[in-house]
């Protein structure tokens, strides 16, 4: 997969489909790759040229130790749609990926045609949650979130069915970058978008997960009901409700992109 600078940094990304097919762009959750997206290319890549990356600090780009924020997750975006000349983009983002969303559709709307927002949360929990988890990776690796954080991402009856999807993704956690990691999470914890959301103007989808104890349904319900027009579906599912449910959600993606 190649890399380009962007916005100061080396971005991993990949590209499938027509070059040109309208752009779809997916952002990754915390603490996966570009991978996460897997189940959903091939179908997607027949309508779209899908652009898919690795958000600062995980996979194979680089992990700045410098502090950073949503902000800046945001211009890495933009950065990487500039280098790609893209100059309009459908936006699909799960969890962090969302809460990037959220700001590009606000501080960038003219480069955002449509907007998914997936498992995700205009403000994540309490800053003793997220100081707690990065003071625990820098001191003892990734592997020790491990447990708490799978159990999180996908219901019991999934993990004991599914085994083999979630040892990927299981992977994808413990290769990230410990420091890359905890940025992210500082990023995170210091967002607050719950009420700049309402400026927001772009068509809209929101998904959540009825059984996701990480980004809970009513953060869903909370972003839809502020964004004007807003689209709200719902899932049987945890966190990472692409894998844990991809027929459903490529059900909702395909009833509400246009390509």
């Amino acid at each position: 997969m190649p890399t380009l600078q962007a916005n100061g940094i080396n971005v991993n990304y990949q590209i499938d489909g027509a070059d040109s097919a309208p752009v779809l762009m997916l952002s990754n959750s915390l603490g996966t790759n570009l991978h996460m997206w897997d189940k959903q290319v091939p179908a997607l890549s027949k309508r779209f040229r899908v652009v898919r990356y690795d958000t600062r600090g995980h996979g194979k780009t680089d992990a700045p130790t410098a502090p950073f924020n949503v902000a800046t997750l945001g211009q890495d975006a933009l950065a990487l749609m500039d280098a790609l000349k893209l100059t309009k983009v459908r936006f699909c983002g799960l969890s962090m990926g969302g809460m990037i969303g959220m700001w590009l559709a606000r501080h960038a709307p003219e480069r955002i045609e449509q907007l998914v927002l997936s498992n995700t949360a205009a403000k994540f929990g309490l800053p003793d949650v997220w100081n707690t988890r990065i003071a625990t990776v820098r001191a003892s690796g990734m592997k020790a979130i491990t447990n708490a954080v799978i159990e999180r991402w996908f219901t019991k009856e999934f993990r004991e069915k599914s085994p083999k999807d979630v040892e990927p993704i299981t992977q994808m956690l413990h290769t990230t970058k410990p420091e890359g990691y905890a940025g992210n999470c500082a990023a995170i914890r210091d967002v607050d978008q719950r009420w700049t959301i309402g400026e927001i103007e772009t068509p809209t989808l929101v998904i959540g997960g009825k059984q996701d104890p990480a980004t809970p349904f009513e953060a869903a319900e909370l972003i839809a009901k502020r964004i004007p027009g807003a689209k709200l579906v719902a899932l049987d599912a945890a966190h990472l409700s692409n894998i844990e449910q991809p027929e459903a959600y490529a059900k909702a993606l395909d009833g509400f992109l246009k390509g």
